[in-house]
């Protein structure tokens, strides 16, 4: 793999594993749990989408 394509293939990751907590949290019979697993989910979308927003050069990481 090159260096160019990591960053996307981290946010790709990063997608699957948000898309399945989310999946997890409908699954999830005790109302906690569920809530926990989606705000994981949620926090690591945001996280992939902001990975995805500097791979474009839309945004640039604070020094």
């Amino acid at each position: 793999m090159s260096g160019s394509d990591e960053p996307a293939d981290l946010a790709r990751q990063m997608r699957e594993k948000a898309q399945q907590l989310h999946e997890q949290a409908e699954r999830a019979s005790d109302p906690q749990e569920r809530e926990r697993l989606e705000k994981k989910s949620r926090t690591i979308r945001d996280r992939s989408e902001q990975q995805s927003a500097m791979e474009a050069g839309d945004i640039h990481p604070q020094k």
